[in-house]
């Protein structure tokens, strides 16, 4: 049970390692937000997909914490206007990256603050990522390097592991890319007293 006043509602290690990272003193709650219906019913832009699930997110966990404030976040994988999830196995994890090889996507981090169910903060930042036309040998030697790990990741790749060999132009920031916009929510925690001015 989290004992800290301020708590990540992800399950998510690179989150967890850029707060830690950044001194962020922080407990994880992974939330128990249902993605898969929320995406199913939703008709918004990407942006506001990413946003929605960031909210969903802190807000089922704030529920459960009650003063404790709650950053919440999502990532949305677009390319050429389809939305992509996750991959479900390594065969359609090479068939995501198949379809992203030579090619330029778009990753949308959302993040939030929430204490008490109300929205504090919500911030969503782009980044645009280009994938080099790797050979189909590569792939194959990538998928087992990186196995079930790139599974829980949009997009079938870990930018800060050997998924960086994949790409070959990215345009963004990098906290951005791993799937937390950083900079601003550090600055959010700062307005809200969180973190030393």
């Amino acid at each position: 049970m989290p004992t800290r006043s301020l708590i990540l509602a992800s399950a998510s290690a690179s989150r967890k390692a850029m707060l830690a990272g950044a001194g962020v003193n922080f407990s994880a709650v992974a939330s128990s937000v249902d993605e898969t219906a929320l995406k199913s019913g939703f008709t918004g832009a990407p942006e506001a997909l990413a946003a929605a699930l960031a909210q969903a997110k802190a807000q089922a966990v704030s529920a459960l914490y009650p003063g404790a404030r709650v950053i919440g976040a999502d990532q949305v994988l677009v390319c050429d206007g389809v939305v992509y999830d996750k991959p479900a196995d390594l065969a359609a994890a090479g068939d995501q990256l198949r379809g992203f090889r030579g090619r330029t996507h778009e990753l949308i981090s959302a993040a939030c603050l929430v204490q008490d169910g109300a929205l504090l903060w919500a911030h969503a930042a782009r980044a645009q990522l280009t994938m080099r036309e790797f050979s189909e040998d590569f792939l194959q030697d990538y998928l087992v390097a990186e196995g079930a790990e790139i599974l829980h990741c949009v997009g079938a790749y870990r930018l800060e592991a050997q998924g960086a060999q994949l790409f070959e132009r990215i345009e963004g920031d990098y906290f951005t890319v791993l799937g937390l916009p950083l900079l601003p929510l550090l600055g959010a925690l700062r307005a809200q007293a969180v973190l030393p001015g």
